[in-house]
């Protein structure tokens, strides 16, 4: 009897020593304490918006032909009005000239042609008083008085050709505008199509021709980004927007929504989206911005403050939450408010001090699974 109770301890120990090696051990998990704080429903781009000019133009000649004059380069800061790019006219400035000379010529038979009228219409009246008093025949009253009516129109028609000639002349300069590009407004020269001695060509209709000069003024930027055409009804102008820039890690600019897109732009391989334009709340941090950077928006919808809330990271698909209670995960049904990427606002479900899991990646983070709290490190 002795030996059998000796064999079954012996039994036991060994089962509960196997069964002690054998059991699962807990999961090591992160947990955070549900605490209160601010929570914001925010949109952000789908794809990089980017720096853009409030002033930007692409220009070309009218017509083609071979630069003669350049009088820029890439980088350099214009004026209004400044000549930038001419084409060779050499023929175009001929042509001025003579229109200018047949102007000038014009003038002067008109002066002739107009004395003459002036001197007729006296003789034609002279011949009027003596007809009067009986000294010239009424016929040679009438043969003055017609010479005066035809100088007078001579005059006028010499004076029509003045007019022809100035217009012929003022022909003539637009043409030369033609072949000639001024600065509409004062800006920065960002790129130059051609050199000196080359031909620059136009753009014609339906046909992709780089520009000869593009032109963009930095002294007032914005950003233009695409939004996810879901998102598009939520958005209105001057909601408050946070901009980010590759170029300017860590730091935040505030802005404003200006400007969304009344149309969908459909890209092919793309989302449909619809552009919105953001301008800076302080210009002066746009300053030293280059046209062009990358940029991401993130449109401020709504703000809630002191709300309970827990990462949004932490809640599984469905509304629900694993929390750390006695050393195993317990699963519990939430209800959420105002969400973001970060936070989630909870409406009911958890209470303050409460400990839920964040690491819910981990392999055998499931309910009912035993765990334990992992410090992350410092």
């Amino acid at each position: 009897m002795r030996r059998i109770v000796i064999a079954l301890l012996v039994i036991v120990i060994l089962a509960a020593a196997a069964f002690w090696i054998s059991r699962p051990k807990p999961v090591a998990v992160f947990v955070e304490t549900v605490g209160s704080g601010s929570v914001e429903a925010t949109l952000a781009n789908t794809r990089a918006g980017t720096i853009e000019a409030c002033q930007r133009t692409k220009l070309s000649t009218i017509i083609g032909g071979r630069i003669e004059y350049l009088g820029v380069k890439e980088g350099d800061k214009v004026e209004k009005g400044q000549l930038l790019l001419k084409l060779w006219n050499d023929d175009q400035q001929a042509s001025s000239a003579l229109a200018s000379a047949q102007v000038t010529l014009a003038a002067k038979r008109s002066e002739e042609v107009c004395i003459a009228a002036v001197n007729a219409e006296k003789e034609a009246k002279r011949q009027a008083e003596l007809r009067v008093r009986g000294f010239v025949s009424p016929s040679r009253e009438e043969t003055a008085r017609t010479d005066a009516e035809v100088r007078r129109a001579a005059c006028a028609t010499a004076q029509a050709d003045i007019a022809q000639a100035e217009a012929r002349l003022k022909s003539t300069r637009v043409d030369q505008g033609r072949v000639a590009l001024y600065a509409p407004f004062a800006g920065t020269v960002a790129k130059i199509v051609g050199e000196l001695g080359e031909y620059s060509t136009p753009s014609p209709p339906g046909v992709q021709t780089p520009p000869a000069i593009d032109l963009f003024d930095d002294s007032c930027l914005y950003v233009k980004a695409p939004m996810d055409e879901v998102d598009a009804p939520k958005i209105s102008v001057g909601q408050t927007v946070r901009i980010t820039l590759d170029a300017l890690p860590g730091k935040t600019l505030p802005g404003t929504v200006r400007r969304v897109a009344p149309y969908v732009s459909a890209v092919e391989k793309q989302a449909r989206t619809v552009d919105i334009e953001v301008d800076f709340a302080q210009p002066a941090d746009a300053a030293g911005l280059l046209v062009g950077y990358s940029a991401d928006v993130e449109i401020v919808l709504a703000t809630r403050e002191k709300v309970l809330r827990i990462p949004t990271a932490a809640i599984l698909e469905g509304g629900k939450v694993l929390l750390l209670e006695d050393g195993k995960l317990v699963e519990r049904s939430i209800k959420a408010g105002l969400a973001n990427w970060e936070y989630t606002e909870i409406s009911e479900g958890l209470q303050a001090g409460e400990r839920i899991v964040t690491s819910l990646e981990r392999t055998g983070v499931v309910a009912g699974a035993a765990a334990v709290e992992e410090q992350a490190a410092r």
